[in-house]
């Protein structure tokens, strides 16, 4: 067997590990969120808090937007601002390409 192949099997068996170990370690662990915690810490701080306003969405609707709802418009956002940074890179790529094959004309 190669040095290759023995360097992308110890690879795969240790990406697998990462994936799977973590399943039967922490078992039953929590997780929070940074929101949770923010939320925590003002009201350990300040007492109750009572928010300035209500998010635009949740008062077009009348009530608050479902996790689903949420986790889509976020993947939507993530993905335009993915998209935006993708064509601008591609630009300028390009744009580095162009003004090198001018030069060597």
């Amino acid at each position: 067997m190669s040095k290759n192949k023995k360097t992308v099997l110890v690879l795969l068996v240790l990406v697998v590990l990462i994936a799977i170990v973590p399943l039967f370690v922490l078992k039953g662990a929590e997780f929070g969120g940074s929101d949770d915690a923010g939320s925590q810490m003002v009201e350990a701080i300040h007492g109750e808090y009572e928010p300035w306003f209500t998010p635009v969405l949740e008062t077009m609707i009348g009530g608050e937007l479902p996790g689903e709802i949420e986790s889509l418009l976020f993947c939507l956002q993530t993905g335009i601002g993915v998209s935006i940074i993708a064509f601008f890179m591609g630009r300028f790529v390009e744009r580095k390409k162009w003004e090198d094959k001018q030069a060597q004309l």
